[in-house]
């Protein structure tokens, strides 16, 4: 991973391959953010006139590369947007620093060193700089051999970061690089987890990475295999995985604190590779399918990152794994599944089987009476239909809890959107054959499925619901800090919604 610094170094005296300042949009044309007035010295003051002569605006995203003038230790000045500049000095909002590093970071791909002088007001703008900046020096290269490493042009991720601005020694700025660092890093590792071939990460292996990563930390583990899931009564996961010559698994992670007061419990959908099953996708959706286990890598990475924060809360992850692929023995639309909470499910629709792993999960999580459970789920295309690629929906079977969720997620700059369950959508699963059935009006079909799914929840305890099938995999340019391929949704939010029930925030 690029390895960052907080340098004491100024913008005139560093000694590298390039030099990053901010550049906000203002009435008359390009202003220089703070942060950069080295650099500008070194322009004879002229900075934003270079700027704008050479067509720059400041917009969010811009990127501008200058050759660097006498008086700088670097070749290359990078001038990157940051949008509206702030009015009545006001702070830059962090999401838009958290970009601007990004999109710096991208820009240097092949660099070996790039100083970071964007503004730095306090430690949130830390935090937000070296987040972007790590996030966007990201590169999935494990399949790549030979001079091709990042699949564009040929160059490794940048090597090092060095912000300056931050102060090294102040506890607080410290602090806030550090926490950014292991949230970038657990974020790439479930980009990672999502870009693997699923040749290559089918239930069993994708099991191991989490024992693995487990013993490493500290992190109890358990694995059930299909032989235990058979014998257990998980009819869902069963069901979904039987189709597949790679049987699923349930994974539990529990990190625990000596001193936590709460319990999270955090459930994955892992579906490795999505075929539709016997009800088969059309040609032109299979491609990506190995991104349907986007869900539980956010859960995997969202446990591990608590446990490397050591945060003061008990954090529980279920990671439902299964491969769900036609075959002789594969379920069949108008087949019955007895579920662990003993329930039974006509199947209707067997590309509608990530509901039905999530339901075993959740009736199993429900059983240690968490105070709150979050599922995380690449779970429906009528999500995408209803909110785009870049924004998640959140459900809840508590509104304050859903409202919190959300709030949250707008705190890391991760696009959501509450949903409701509308109650009279219940009606469209009943079944004559079943307790229920796993498809109903096809409209709505995101509220369907977290209607389905709150069927499983244990009574009395605090549910959310987090579809997240837009944003977990990007298919179009990079932009910002985002990547083409896994995204690492909803990991940032799950973080950061541990953090505050470990400090009492959320109530």
């Amino acid at each position: 991973m690029t390895a960052l610094t907080l340098s004491t170094a100024g913008a005139a005296t560093l000694r590298a391959d390039a030099l990053v300042v901010g550049v906000a949009k203002g009435a008359k044309g390009p202003v220089v953010a703070p942060g950069a007035e080295p650099v500008d010295a070194a322009f004879d003051g002229k900075l934003a006139a270079v700027l704008d002569a050479l067509g720059a605006s400041g917009a969010d995203g811009e990127v501008t590369k200058l050759a660097a003038p006498a008086g700088l230790k670097v070749p290359v000045v990078i001038a990157v947007g940051l949008g509206d500049a702030p009015e009545d000095d006001a702070s830059y909002d962090e999401e838009i620093l958290r970009k601007a590093a990004g999109s710096a970071a991208r820009a240097l791909h092949g660099a070996k060193k790039a100083g970071f002088a964007l503004p730095v007001e306090d430690a949130s703008a830390v935090t937000a700089i070296v987040e972007g900046a790590l996030l966007g020096a990201y590169a999935f290269t494990a399949y790549q051999g030979g001079e091709k490493k990042d699949g564009k042009n040929g160059k490794q991720p940048l090597a090092e970061i060095a912000l300056l601005g931050a102060k090294p020694r102040d506890k607080e700025h410290k602090a806030a690089a550090e926490r950014a660092k292991i949230v970038a890093a657990e974020v790439n590792i479930a980009r990672d987890l999502v870009n693997t071939p699923p040749n290559d990460l089918n239930p069993e292996a994708f099991a191991a990475v989490a024992q693995a990563t487990a013993k490493e930390l500290g992190i109890k583990v358990q694995v059930l295999d299909d032989k235990a899931l058979l014998k257990g009564g998980y009819g869902g996961i069963m069901g979904v995985g039987r189709g597949s010559e790679a049987p699923p698994r349930l994974v539990k992670l529990a990190y625990t604190h000596p001193k936590a007061e709460k319990h999270l419990a955090f459930v994955g959908k892992g579906i490795t590779y999505d075929s539709g099953g016997i009800s088969l996708k059309p040609a032109g959706h299979n491609e990506t399918m190995k991104c349907d286990m986007a869900g539980a890598a956010a859960v995997f990475s969202a446990v591990v990152a608590a446990a490397r924060l050591g945060l003061e809360v008990n954090v529980t992850g279920w990671l439902a794994l299964a491969e769900n692929m036609p075959s002789g023995s594969a379920t069949r639309p108008g087949d019955v599944l007895r579920m662990y909470s003993g329930k039974t499910v006509e199947v209707l629709n067997t590309d509608a089987e990530g509901r039905l792993v999530l339901a075993d999960a959740l009736t199993k999580a429900s059983e240690e009476n968490p105070d709150a459970i979050v599922d995380v789920a690449t779970l429906t295309g009528a999500m995408v239909f209803a909110l785009g690629n870049r924004t998640f929906g959140v459900m809840a079977n508590d509104d304050a809890f859903r409202t919190s969720l959300h709030e949250i997620a707008e705190e890391v700059g991760e696009a959501s959107w509450p949903m409701p369950l509308p109650a009279d959508m219940r009606k469209g699963m009943d079944s004559s054959t079943a307790d229920i059935a796993n498809m109903g009006e096809r409209m709505g079909g995101g509220l369907v499925a977290g209607l389905f799914l709150k069927e499983f929840v244990g009574e009395g305890i605090t549910w959310a619901h987090l579809d997240i099938a837009g944003p977990a995999f990007h298919e179009g340019a990079p932009y910002g800090y985002t990547p083409k391929g896994g995204t690492g949704s909803a990991v940032r939010t799950l973080v950061r919604l541990a953090e505050r029930t470990a400090s009492g925030d959320l109530g």
